[in-house]
Protein backbone atom coordinates (compact mmCIF):
# COMPACT_ATOMS: atom_id res chain seq x y z
CA UNK A 1 0.00 0.00 0.00
CA UNK A 2 1.42 3.18 -0.96
CA UNK A 3 1.85 6.06 1.70
CA UNK A 4 0.53 9.58 0.27
CA UNK A 5 3.06 12.03 0.24
CA UNK A 6 3.33 15.05 2.87
CA UNK A 7 3.66 18.34 1.89
CA UNK A 8 4.94 21.60 3.66
CA UNK A 9 3.33 24.40 3.00
CA UNK A 10 2.67 28.00 4.43
CA UNK A 11 -0.47 28.16 6.23
CA UNK A 12 -3.46 29.32 4.35
CA UNK A 13 -7.02 30.73 6.10
CA UNK A 14 -8.85 28.10 4.65
CA UNK A 15 -6.86 25.91 7.13
CA UNK A 16 -7.68 28.14 10.19
CA UNK A 17 -10.06 25.67 11.69
CA UNK A 18 -8.18 22.46 11.23
CA UNK A 19 -4.72 24.06 13.06
CA UNK A 20 -7.20 25.58 15.55
CA UNK A 21 -8.08 22.09 16.36
CA UNK A 22 -4.38 20.61 16.04
CA UNK A 23 -3.08 23.47 19.04
CA UNK A 24 -6.42 22.31 21.52
CA UNK A 25 -4.97 18.42 20.89
CA UNK A 26 -1.30 19.70 21.60
CA UNK A 27 -1.58 22.03 24.15
CA UNK A 28 -4.78 21.24 26.03
CA UNK A 29 -3.55 20.43 29.35
CA UNK A 30 -2.20 24.29 29.34
CA UNK A 31 -5.31 25.92 28.37
CA UNK A 32 -7.66 24.31 30.56
CA UNK A 33 -5.59 25.23 33.56
CA UNK A 34 -6.37 28.49 32.49
CA UNK A 35 -10.24 28.10 31.59
CA UNK A 36 -12.57 25.55 32.19
CA UNK A 37 -13.93 25.17 29.11
CA UNK A 38 -14.48 22.06 26.08
CA UNK A 39 -12.10 21.26 23.19
CA UNK A 40 -14.31 22.79 20.47
CA UNK A 41 -14.90 26.33 22.44
CA UNK A 42 -11.29 26.35 22.85
CA UNK A 43 -10.70 25.19 19.19
CA UNK A 44 -13.33 28.10 18.46
CA UNK A 45 -11.48 30.32 20.25
CA UNK A 46 -8.23 29.62 18.22
CA UNK A 47 -10.35 30.10 15.21
CA UNK A 48 -11.41 33.23 15.86
CA UNK A 49 -8.13 34.82 16.67
CA UNK A 50 -6.24 33.18 13.40
CA UNK A 51 -9.14 34.99 11.62
CA UNK A 52 -8.55 38.93 13.18
CA UNK A 53 -4.51 37.79 13.41
CA UNK A 54 -3.91 35.97 10.66
CA UNK A 55 0.01 36.73 11.00
CA UNK A 56 2.28 38.70 13.17
CA UNK A 57 5.13 40.75 12.10
CA UNK A 58 8.42 38.86 11.77
CA UNK A 59 6.84 35.13 11.45
CA UNK A 60 5.62 32.35 9.37
CA UNK A 61 3.31 29.13 9.74
CA UNK A 62 3.36 26.12 8.21
CA UNK A 63 1.35 23.24 8.12
CA UNK A 64 2.26 19.64 7.07
CA UNK A 65 -0.58 18.32 4.97
CA UNK A 66 -1.24 15.14 3.72
CA UNK A 67 -3.84 13.91 1.30
CA UNK A 68 -5.58 17.58 1.98
CA UNK A 69 -5.65 16.85 5.77
CA UNK A 70 -3.53 18.90 8.22
CA UNK A 71 -2.01 16.61 10.25
CA UNK A 72 1.08 18.99 11.84
CA UNK A 73 1.71 22.77 11.97
CA UNK A 74 4.97 24.76 13.28
CA UNK A 75 5.44 28.19 14.03
CA UNK A 76 8.61 30.69 13.86
CA UNK A 77 9.34 33.92 14.49
CA UNK A 78 12.10 36.43 14.59
CA UNK A 79 13.25 39.82 15.67
CA UNK A 80 12.07 42.14 13.15
CA UNK A 81 14.89 43.94 11.04
CA UNK A 82 13.49 47.04 11.70
CA UNK A 83 11.07 48.52 15.02
CA UNK A 84 8.84 49.99 12.91
CA UNK A 85 6.31 47.37 12.67
CA UNK A 86 2.51 48.35 13.25
CA UNK A 87 1.75 46.72 16.89
CA UNK A 88 -1.56 44.42 17.02
CA UNK A 89 -4.37 45.34 19.62
CA UNK A 90 -6.78 42.99 21.16
CA UNK A 91 -9.26 41.38 19.42
CA UNK A 92 -12.79 42.57 19.20
CA UNK A 93 -14.27 41.52 22.11
CA UNK A 94 -17.85 40.66 20.55
CA UNK A 95 -16.16 38.04 18.62
CA UNK A 96 -15.38 35.91 22.13
CA UNK A 97 -18.82 37.36 23.30
CA UNK A 98 -19.55 33.21 23.89
CA UNK A 99 -15.88 32.37 25.29
CA UNK A 100 -16.51 34.87 28.22
CA UNK A 101 -15.18 37.71 29.11
CA UNK A 102 -13.20 36.51 32.01
CA UNK A 103 -12.18 33.34 30.15
CA UNK A 104 -10.68 35.78 27.18
CA UNK A 105 -8.58 37.61 29.70
CA UNK A 106 -7.26 34.73 31.08
CA UNK A 107 -6.47 32.77 27.90
CA UNK A 108 -5.21 36.31 26.28
CA UNK A 109 -2.78 36.98 29.97
CA UNK A 110 -1.52 33.03 29.51
CA UNK A 111 -0.73 33.83 25.54
CA UNK A 112 1.49 36.95 26.20
CA UNK A 113 3.36 35.28 28.91
CA UNK A 114 4.12 32.52 27.06
CA UNK A 115 5.10 34.39 24.04
CA UNK A 116 9.02 34.79 23.26
CA UNK A 117 10.68 37.51 22.06
CA UNK A 118 13.77 36.02 20.49
CA UNK A 119 17.23 37.83 19.75
CA UNK A 120 18.39 38.99 16.85
CA UNK A 121 19.88 36.02 14.51
CA UNK A 122 17.17 33.49 16.06
CA UNK A 123 14.40 31.77 14.72
CA UNK A 124 12.28 30.72 17.25
CA UNK A 125 10.04 28.24 17.02
CA UNK A 126 6.68 29.24 18.80
CA UNK A 127 4.72 25.88 18.38
CA UNK A 128 4.74 22.68 16.78
CA UNK A 129 1.95 20.04 16.80
CA UNK A 130 1.14 16.84 15.58
CA UNK A 131 -1.74 15.23 14.72
CA UNK A 132 -2.18 12.58 17.63
CA UNK A 133 -3.08 9.83 14.85
CA UNK A 134 0.55 10.68 13.08
CA UNK A 135 2.73 10.80 15.87
CA UNK A 136 5.86 8.70 15.38
CA UNK A 137 5.55 8.54 11.68
CA UNK A 138 8.39 11.28 11.36
CA UNK A 139 6.24 14.58 10.68
CA UNK A 140 7.64 16.95 13.77
CA UNK A 141 10.90 16.06 11.98
CA UNK A 142 10.09 17.26 8.51
CA UNK A 143 8.21 20.55 9.93
CA UNK A 144 11.80 20.86 12.40
CA UNK A 145 14.10 20.02 8.93
CA UNK A 146 11.73 22.34 7.25
CA UNK A 147 12.61 25.35 10.31
CA UNK A 148 16.35 24.91 9.89
CA UNK A 149 16.38 25.00 6.11
CA UNK A 150 14.68 28.59 6.98
CA UNK A 151 17.19 29.75 9.54
CA UNK A 152 19.80 28.53 7.34
CA UNK A 153 18.98 30.52 4.19
CA UNK A 154 18.18 33.63 5.67
CA UNK A 155 21.19 35.70 5.83
CA UNK A 156 19.97 37.32 9.51
CA UNK A 157 19.38 34.19 11.00
CA UNK A 158 21.91 31.67 13.04
CA UNK A 159 20.03 29.91 15.24
CA UNK A 160 17.41 27.94 16.47
CA UNK A 161 15.33 28.15 19.87
CA UNK A 162 12.56 26.53 21.41
CA UNK A 163 11.08 26.09 24.97
CA UNK A 164 10.02 22.59 26.68
CA UNK A 165 8.40 22.32 29.80
CA UNK A 166 10.34 20.44 32.67
CA UNK A 167 7.19 18.05 32.86
CA UNK A 168 7.48 16.83 29.25
CA UNK A 169 11.13 14.82 29.30
CA UNK A 170 10.45 12.98 26.16
CA UNK A 171 10.39 15.94 23.92
CA UNK A 172 13.43 17.23 25.61
CA UNK A 173 15.06 13.74 24.52
CA UNK A 174 13.74 13.96 21.23
CA UNK A 175 14.91 17.71 20.33
CA UNK A 176 18.44 16.74 21.74
CA UNK A 177 18.22 13.80 19.40
CA UNK A 178 17.89 16.47 16.78
CA UNK A 179 21.51 18.18 18.50
CA UNK A 180 19.53 21.07 19.80
CA UNK A 181 21.50 21.98 23.47
CA UNK A 182 19.81 23.32 27.13
CA UNK A 183 21.22 26.59 26.89
CA UNK A 184 19.12 27.64 30.35
CA UNK A 185 16.91 26.36 32.79
CA UNK A 186 13.43 28.68 33.82
CA UNK A 187 11.63 28.63 37.06
CA UNK A 188 8.93 30.98 36.70
CA UNK A 189 6.35 31.12 39.48
CA UNK A 190 3.44 32.97 37.36
CA UNK A 191 3.44 29.96 34.66
CA UNK A 192 3.27 27.91 37.75
CA UNK A 193 0.97 29.58 38.87
CA UNK A 194 -0.89 29.60 35.57
CA UNK A 195 -0.28 26.02 33.91
CA UNK A 196 1.58 24.09 37.20
CA UNK A 197 4.58 24.10 35.19
CA UNK A 198 7.44 25.70 36.84
CA UNK A 199 10.64 24.70 35.26
CA UNK A 200 11.12 25.18 31.51
CA UNK A 201 14.43 24.74 29.32
CA UNK A 202 15.33 26.79 26.68
CA UNK A 203 17.16 24.96 24.08
CA UNK A 204 19.07 26.11 20.71
CA UNK A 205 20.46 24.54 17.69
CA UNK A 206 23.27 26.80 15.61
CA UNK A 207 21.84 26.67 11.85
CA UNK A 208 25.09 27.65 10.38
Amino acid sequence: MTVAPITIEPMQAKYNPQISRLIVHGFRGKFQKLVNKNDDELALFFEKLFDHFPTEPASQRMVALQEGEVIGTISIKWKPESDMNQKQGLPPLKSFDRFGKWSLFKMLLGLHLLDHKPQAGVCYIADIVVHPDHRSKGVGKLLLQWAQHFAQTETHLDTLSLHVVGSNPRAKHLYELLSFQTQSQHNSFVRHLLFKEPKWYYMVLKSK
